[in-house]
């Protein structure tokens, strides 16, 4: 990095667990958030507010949450998106039904109406784990959109299939331009993400990672495997949740049950996996390469070949890498791009010196 961290003490036990003890990471810190309300809202294209930005802050929510019971808790799981899907369809109808109801409480309502789905899906993982756990929460994706599309009134009787998503409304004004939008899921990302560093640097972070070592003996020490794995369930399908509902109403702007099908819980797997296992950045670092991956092979291959290339080929290419890159990231690098990235600002730290 740009600074060195010798001579950066730390004297109280509450300065040792602060979130960020350094002081010029925290000054980054603040400086990225400031940046990134004040600057790029009025320096950034639409296209990139709504089409990079927006989806790439809703997937890194989704993807934390992921990341806390993957990564934190060791509990594998595959209905990510089915939990979107509960969290955008409960936005929809709190909205609908409750007219009197803002869109941040309504936001955060659909939020624990997934995490009490969440929970009700994870009471297998008290009794299996593993790849019979992967498979019991891939039965929740096919089963929370089931129940959407088969039942009516989810949809409030809809039969386009496509329901125009309601108006974002806070404090009584409108937003309806993308900066506008970008700067409510930004706020959403900045609160939840500070909040699950919280969560994980403190006591029940601990408990997470001690069922994800060994769950036995974290059991034998007193720790409730039943508390602590549906906690992790509940708060898990609380951040997928809201990245769904915010997800639905920034970037898709309608509420459809066929957005929300199982190539997105895997597209939210990779994002796990390649960003980094049990770290909070990774999510972002591994939301950010899937969606800006198919952008850049669309430009080297239009660029190299031509027209010669269709999307057809290029969309099984991205498919080939995607796994490729996660085979490689898991034999080479478990903990992802964000490890990487660690290495790499730990020499830049010490050199020029070796150690």
């Amino acid at each position: 990095m740009y600074y060195r961290q010798a001579g950066t003490f730390r004297t109280t036990y509450s300065d040792d667990m602060r979130l960020l003890p350094i002081r010029e990471d925290r000054y980054l810190l603040w400086g990225l958030i400031a940046v990134g309300f004040f600057v790029i809202p009025f320096t950034a294209s639409e296209y990139w507010l709504s089409a990079i930005l927006i989806p790439w802050l809703c997937f890194s929510l989704v993807a934390l949450g992921q990341n806390i019971l993957m990564g934190y808790t060791g509990q594998l799981s595959l209905g990510s998106a089915g939990f979107m899907a509960a969290g955008a369809f409960a936005c929809y109808n709190i909205l609908l039904r409750i007219e009197w109801m803002p869109f941040i409480p309504a936001v955060l309502l659909s939020g624990l109406i997934a995490a009490a789905i969440g929970i009700v899906f994870g009471i297998p993982s008290l009794r299996v784990r593993g790849l019979y756990l992967m498979v019991a929460t891939l039965a929740s994706q096919f089963f929370i959109v089931w129940v959407i599309d088969k039942f009516g009134w989810f949809k409030n009787y809809d039969s386009s299939g496509i329901i125009t998503a309601q108006d974002i409304v806070i404090f009584g004004k409108e937003f309806t331009t993308p900066a506008e939008m970008y700067v409510v899921v930004l706020g959403f990302c900045v609160v939840l993400t500070w909040a699950a560093m919280n969560m994980a640097k403190g006591s029940i972070g601990r408990n997470w990672q001690a069922v994800r070592d060994m769950d036995v003996a974290a059991e034998v020490m007193g720790l409730s495997l039943i508390r602590t794995k549906l906690q992790a369930f509940a708060i898990s399908s609380f951040y997928c949740g809201v990245g769904g509902a915010l997800f639905a109403f920034t970037y898709l702007k309608s509420v459809e049950p066929a957005a929300f099908d199982i190539t997105m819980s895997f597209r939210i797997l990779f994002m796990v996996l390649i960003g980094g296992l049990g770290t909070i950045i990774g999510a972002y670092y591994g939301a950010g390469f899937i969606l800006l991956l198919p952008v850049f092979l669309n430009i080297f291959f239009h660029g190299v070949f031509g027209d010669a290339v269709d999307a057809t080929l290029t969309s099984a290419l991205e498919q080939v890498i995607f796994g490729a890159m996660i085979i490689l990231f898991m034999i080479y690098q478990p903990l992802g791009m964000a490890k990487i990235f660690q290495n790499f600002q730990d020499r830049l730290r010490k050199w020029p010196f070796k150690t």
